[in-house]
Formats: structure tokens, C-alpha cells, sequence
């Protein structure tokens, strides 16, 4: 490999404090292939210190996904949940029925309506919304963070607003951990499930 040689080159001739300097620093010999692999060196002994040192706050940051421990406990308490507000239906129970909704709740009717919480126990309370029978299927839960989606299927008989609303249902239900640590509904939307060729 070639070799560079540098000249002899004259090094702080200025006067300093009234003295002139006359030294003279002899350049030497400079190999690129030596040059790059020492600073290669440096930087990759800096690499290996930044590593050391940022591991520890990586492993501090907080993690999105729940502990499995703490999602199977979350999935019990909403299924109780689930069964409350099945039990508060079928007694038209609007008392238990609000201590399971977040007073912002709404809901999408399968009619394509927005309720609010009162609208929703007024119903309860007037005797408008009635069910006989629920009968609960295919009901999923997923967790991210404070919030718990579930959706589930509905098969269902009783009547909403004078008229017959029997019949099966997919629903989604939002719940919202609180400061307190409660989960409340903040949100429910239902579809009826149609066969093929039947009319809306």
C-alpha cells in the first residue's frame, strides 16, 4: 500500500511573550490502512460504551402490552360485568343498569340512533325496552391500556319501543377503567345478524 510522507514542517514560529520559537515538529510517516483501522477501533469501543449505558433506561420505559396475570383478571372482571348488565336487562333493573355506565355513555342503536345514558334508563325505567331472553355467545375481549373492547353475539327476545326486537344481534362494548379503578361503559353499539335474503 502506498505510504505517505510529509515534508518537514515548521511548527509555532509566532513570537510568544516577546520570544521567538523555532521549533520544528518532523511529520512521520502516515499509513491510511493504520489511520482507519485505530479510529474504527475508537469508534466502535464508543458503540459498545453507548450500549452499556442506554440498555438500563430501555428496560425502564413502560411496556403497552398488559402482563398475562394481570389480562386474565381483567377478562374476569369484565365478564362479570357482562353478566350484570345481562341480569339488569332481563329485571329492567335501571339502577344496577347505571352503575355499570360512565355517565358520557353512548350508544348506536341497530336502528342507526344515538342514546345517551338517560335516554337508555328511561327506556328501562318506562317499561319500553323489555327483554324475556338473552342468551350470550362468541364473546372476545381485548385490552389496550385502561380500555377493554368486547365484542360478543346476542340472541335476544323482547320487544323496544312497542315493537318486537327478537332476534340475533353482534354488539361491541367499550369499557373504561376509571380513577377509582372501576370499569365502566362508555360505549355499545349493536347490528342484527341477518340470513341471506332477509329483508331489513
Amino acid at each position: 500500500m502506498m505510504e505517505i510522507n510529509f515534508s518537514l514542517i515548521p511548527f509555532d514560529r509566532r513570537t510568544v511573550s516577546g520570544l521567538p520559537s523555532v521549533s520544528i515538529m518532523f511529520a512521520t510517516t502516515v499509513s491510511p490502512s493504520r489511520y482507519l483501522r485505530s479510529h474504527s477501533a475508537l469508534l466502535l469501543a464508543s458503540l459498545v460504551a453507548f450500549a452499556a449505558l442506554a440498555l438500563p433506561l430501555v428496560a425502564q420505559q413502560p411496556h403497552t402490552a398488559l402482563p398475562r396475570a394481570q389480562k386474565h383478571e381483567g377478562r374476569h372482571e369484565i365478564d362479570q360485568l357482562e353478566e350484570q348488565w345481562r341480569a339488569a336487562l332481563l329485571k329492567s333493573d335501571a339502577t344496577a343498569m347505571a352503575s355499570l355506565l360512565a355517565d358520557d355513555y353512548m350508544a348506536i342503536t341497530p336502528d342507526g340512533t344515538l342514546q345517551t345514558k338517560e335516554q337508555w334508563l328511561a327506556s328501562l325505567r318506562s317499561g319500553a325496552t323489555r327483554f324475556t331472553a338473552i342468551e350470550i355467545s362468541d364473546r372476545r375481549v381485548r385490552f389496550y391500556g385502561a380500555t377493554a373492547l368486547l365484542t360478543s353475539r346476542a340472541d335476544v327476545s323482547g320487544t323496544n319501543a312497542g315493537a318486537d326486537c327478537s332476534g340475533s344481534y353482534r354488539y361491541t362494548r367499550v369499557f373504561v377503567r376509571n380513577a377509582q379503578g372501576q370499569w365502566k361503559i362508555v360505549s355499545f353499539e349493536a347490528s342484527r345478524i341477518r340470513e341471506p335474503g332477509q329483508r331489513k
